[in-house]
């Protein structure tokens, strides 16, 4: 019989792109209010892997993933999204999204990202917010399933995740949940 226990505490992250690469600084800024310090700010660099928010958001989209210093308990992930989504909204021109914020976590074992989105890869969290299972980590990296965004199978954003897990890692350690 399994005992049911409270999960380890995950790194925030937050992918955020915008045509405007002003409105990714503030909605970072805006971001932190939500989270608390931000201790990974990528560097900017171009989404262009898919043109699915051309039309709404403009070209080219710039791209940035932060990370926020507190560890958060994964069952946040529905409040956070609700509070990313007020974000855009506050930034929107009608129907028309401004700045996007994809919130999610680091785990051991995976990234997870929050989305609105039903499919059947995704599971429900409740209040309208599903969690899809976005990178898997196994054999020393992270690795795309058949879903996986683009951007987020790519080099580049792997390579951040597996950044935010050494940083994850060593704060678990820090905290006495892991031996080293």
């Amino acid at each position: 019989m399994s005992h049911l226990s409270a999960p380890e505490p995950v790194k925030f992250l937050a992918a955020i792109f915008s045509a405007e690469s002003s409105l990714i600084a503030e909605a970072v800024g805006r971001l932190q209010a939500v989270v608390g310090t931000l201790d990974y700010i990528s560097e900017t660099f171009v989404f262009d892997q898919t043109e699915y928010y051309r039309a709404e958001m403009g070209w080219p989209l710039y791209k940035r993933i932060v990370a926020a210093e507190t560890l958060i308990d994964p069952a946040d992930l529905v409040r956070i999204k609700l509070a990313c989504m007020a974000i855009e909204s506050d930034y929107c021109e009608g129907d028309r999204r401004r700045v996007n914020l994809d919130p999610g976590y680091v785990a051991r074992q995976r990234l997870v990202l929050a989305t609105g989105k039903d499919q059947g890869h995704r599971l429900y969290l409740g209040q309208g917010v599903f969690a899809e299972l976005t990178l898997i980590y196994e054999l020393g990296e992270f690795r795309s399933l058949r879903w996986t965004y683009p951007d987020f199978a790519g080099e580049t954003v792997r390579n951040i995740a597996a950044d935010m897990r050494k940083k994850y890692l060593h704060q678990l350690q820090s905290e006495g949940r892991i031996q080293s």
